[in-house]
């Protein structure tokens, strides 16, 4: 079934009819590219996040190209967001001294993530690009690589490779199998539960809307049209649940991202 069959708008197929229900699969997550740009191509997960980073990046220049005493309506949006990630996640975490080069990173992590997951939303776009693991894994991959960086540089070799693996004699017999342990879950386990817990909240999301979309459009027929109403209501009720999902990941995401700096940045975990 090709990507185009998963919108409910787009199938013929109704109960009653002779039909099966179109259940949405892995091919709703599969788009065929749309144009090729150098050799390229750009798919619409691609697209929707490219257009992403001119929203981010054009909001906050208008935002803060001309910033003044009294700031407009822009201005305090802008600065508001800016302050909820210094005071709310970076200060809180890492600490104002240490955090305060961080806050630029992850202020654009957050609203980044923040409107990639909100195209789920979005009549046309209707796919949240975070569904995607590619996108979640990039960036805890430039999460992982700063966190490393910022320990082995603090700590030289050794005292970096205390820290990663929370070395502490004074553990006694259990002190190597805590040492494995800790080595195993911050090298390998860390990075790979950070992007696949972005990845899996979207994907999960964007599923369970799928299916009531659809089941809205299928049952709309004879008396399934009763039970429609029910799935168009409870569309309704989950776009409004994965409002606030969309934005509890952008925000765990980097709760997450400045946990593992402070850590790097501690003597031990």
């Amino acid at each position: 079934m090709s990507n185009a069959k998963t919108l409910a708008f787009e199938t013929d197929c109704h109960i009653f009819d002779g039909c099966g229900f179109p259940t949405p699969g892995l091919h709703s997550f599969m788009f065929e590219p749309l144009f090729t740009v150098g050799g390229i191509e750009f798919n619409k997960p691609m697209l929707l996040s490219l257009v992403s980073t001119v929203v981010v990046i054009g909001f906050f220049w208008a935002a803060f190209n001309k910033p003044k005493l009294i700031p407009g309506k822009l201005q305090m949006v802008g600065e508001a967001g800016y302050d909820f990630v210094r005071r709310g996640v970076v200060y809180e975490t890492i600490g104002k001294r240490e955090g305060e080069k961080y806050v630029p990173l992850m202020f654009a992590l957050f609203f980044f993530i923040w409107i990639m997951n909100l195209w789920s939303i979005v009549p046309l776009a209707q796919f949240p690009a975070t569904a995607v693991i590619a996108f979640p894994a990039g960036l805890a991959a430039l999460v992982y690589i700063l966190w490393m960086s910022i320990t082995f540089k603090r700590h030289g070799f050794i005292g970096g490779f205390k820290n990663i693996t929370g070395y502490d004699k004074s553990l006694g017999p259990v002190f190597p199998m805590v040492m494995f342990f800790e080595f195993l879950s911050n090298v390998f386990i860390r990075p790979f539960t950070h992007a696949v817990r972005l990845f899996a909240n979207m994907f999960a999301g964007h599923v369970l809307i799928l299916i009531f979309t659809i089941g809205t459009w299928y049952l709309l027929n004879g008396i399934g049209i009763a039970y429609s109403a029910v799935s168009f209501l409870m569309v309704l009720v989950m776009t409004v649940f994965e409002l606030f999902i969309q934005a509890l990941q952008a925000y765990v995401f980097i709760l997450l991202s400045c946990s593992y700096i402070q850590g790097a940045l501690a003597e031990h975990h």
